[in-house]
């Protein structure tokens, strides 16, 4: 059986970046991604964004924590995970998540003093999670477009 998830998109909120009690680093991440189409009826442009919840652990957590911003955009690969809590009425809640197990960085890196768009990736390595060669793409990545509302706020 096979679950698997990959995503291309846009951070809609800075990361939550959290370290458990015995000392490990989790990251939760709002991830946006939009579907534009054409509506053949009217000829009109329409877009459907997603909003997706990534939780990320160890080094990939460690990787947000210092490279990732609302406006960020990403790639990312995991699975789906459904997990059930209570709110604070007592009230049982499901919320499906995303488990990450690859990230990869992408569009313009800010603190780059070259001016064209750097692609990084983060492979796992034997001490954990270290960057990948950065590598030049042939043009420059648009600017990316953050939807401005999130209409899921769960807890963390």
């Amino acid at each position: 059986m096979i679950n698997k998830v990959i995503l291309v998109g846009n951070v809609g909120v800075d990361p939550e970046v959290r370290t458990t009690e015995s000392g490990v680093k989790m990251a939760r991440i709002r991830l946006a991604t939009t579907e534009r189409y054409t509506d053949r009826q009217t000829n009109e442009a329409k877009e459907i964004t997603e909003w997706h919840t990534v939780i990320l652990w160890r080094g990939l957590a460690n990787v947000v924590d210092q490279y990732v911003k609302k406006g960020s955009q990403l790639y990312i690969e995991g699975r789906l995970r459904t997990r059930e809590w209570t709110d604070k009425d007592n009230v049982k809640r499901y919320t499906t998540e995303i488990l990450a197990d690859e990230l990869k960085l992408l569009g313009r890196r800010s603190d780059s003093q070259q001016g064209g768009a750097i692609q990084g990736g983060y492979q796992p390595s034997q001490g954990g999670y270290a960057p990948q060669p950065a590598q030049p793409t042939p043009q420059p990545a648009p600017a990316p477009v953050v939807p401005q509302d999130d209409p899921d706020d769960l807890p963390f």
